[in-house]
C-alpha cells in the first residue's frame, strides 16, 4: 500500500539536503547546499529558521556536547550554536582544490563521522569517503569516486552503505564496530541507469535501506540483503535524501530539489524543492551524535 504523502514544508529548496531529526528538540535540521544555508523545522508549529554562511554546507551531525559539526566547502567546522559563528575543526582538506567540497555524511554508533566528497564539475574521479575521530584525526577510506552520498549504518554499526552516485550502484560492507574499519565490499543495489540515481539514504530499526532516487521521483526501501522491498513515489522527479523522525521515528522526511529544472519541469512539479513526509510501519533510528 502506498502510504499518504504530505507536504511537510513547501521550502522551495535550491538543494534541500541532509535532514536529521533532533529528537531533543523535536526539530529537523537540514540544508539547502546551493543557498549556502541550514534551517531547523518545526513541525508543530511550521516555523522553519534558516541561517547563511559563507560556504556551502554539505551535510551536519549533532555533537554531544551540543551544538553541530559542519561539514563545509573546504572542510569541517564547530557550531557551538546555532547563533554562533563556525570555527574551523581538523585539516581543511579542500581548501585548495575548487572543484570539490564535502557532501554527504553520518556518524556510526561509536561516534565517528564519514563523510564524502564530491567533484561539482564531474571533472575527475577524485571524491572520497572519509573517517573523521573525536580528536578531529581524517582518514581516507576509499577514493576513485564523483559524488560520494549515502552514508549510513546499521542500529548496531555493523553494516554500512553509500553510493558513488553516477554508478547508479549503492555499496555496502560490513563493518567492525569497534575499529571502524570495513570490509567485504560489494554491490548492495544496482539501480537501472536513466531511471533514478541513489543519492541519501538512511537504515531502519529492521536493518533495511531507504534510498531517495535523485531524478527518479522516488524513495526506495531495500532490505538487509539489498532485495527491492517498497517504492514509495513522490510528486518531484529530484528527491535527496530520506530521513525519519516525529517521537516515535515512524515518520518520513524527504528533501528534495529545484535546482536545474525548466520551467516547463516546474509547472509540472510546482513543489519541486519541498520537503515531504509519510508514515512508516517501522521506525527508522535515532541519530548518533558525534562524539567530538
Amino acid at each position: 500500500m502506498t502510504p499518504p504523502i504530505s507536504i511537510a514544508l513547501d521550502a522551495r529548496a535550491a538543494l534541500g539536503e541532509g535532514p536529521r531529526w533532533h529528537a531533543g528538540e523535536a526539530r529537523l535540521y537540514w540544508v539547502d547546499i546551493a543557498r549556502d544555508e541550514l534551517h531547523r523545522f518545526d513541525p508543530a508549529t511550521g516555523r522553519d529558521e534558516m541561517r547563511r554562511f559563507d560556504a556551502p554546507v554539505g551535510c551536519f551531525a549533532f555533537r554531544r556536547a551540543g551544538g553541530l559539526l559542519l561539514a563545509m566547502k573546504d572542510g569541517l567546522a564547530l557550531l557551538d550554536a546555532w547563533d554562533s559563528e563556525p570555527t574551523p575543526f581538523g585539516p581543511q582538506l579542500l581548501a585548495d582544490r575548487a572543484d570539490l567540497r564535502f557532501n554527504d555524511g553520518r556518524t556510526d554508533p561509536a561516534g565517528r563521522f564519514w563523510v564524502g566528497t564530491v567533484n561539482m564539475a564531474k571533472s575527475a574521479r577524485d571524491a572520497a569517503l572519509y573517517r573523521v575521530t573525536p580528536d578531529g584525526t581524517i582518514d581516507l577510506i576509499e577514493g576513485d569516486m564523483v559524488t560520494c552520498n549515502g552514508a549510513a549504518f546499521n542500529a548496531d554499526g555493523t553494516a554500512f552503505c553509500h553510493a558513488d552516485t553516477p554508478s547508479h550502484a549503492l555499496r555496502g560492507y560490513d563493518v567492525d564496530p569497534a575499529t571502524g574499519t570495513l570490509s567485504g565490499r560489494r554491490i548492495f543495489h544496482q539501480f537501472e541507469t536513466g531511471k533514478g540515481r541513489p543519492d541519501g539514504g538512511s537504515f531502519d530499526a529492521e536493518g533495511c535501506y531507504w534510498s531517495a532516487l535523485f531524478e527518479g521521483g522516488r524513495v526506495v526501501r531495500l532490505s538487509p540483503a539489498g532485495d527491492l522491498l517498497q517504492t514509495v513515489l513522490l510528486p518531484v522527479t529530484r528527491p535527496t535524501m530520506i530521513a525519519f523522525g516525529g517521537p516515535d521515528l515512524r515518520t518520513a522526511y524527504v528533501t528534495s530539489a529545484r535546482a536545474g529544472l525548466s520551467d516547463m519541469d516546474l509547472a509540472i512539479q510546482p513543489h519541486a524543492g519541498a520537503i515531504f513526509s509519510f508514515p512508516v510501519e517501522v521506525p527508522g533510528l535515532p541519530e548518533v551524535p558525534f562524539a567530538g
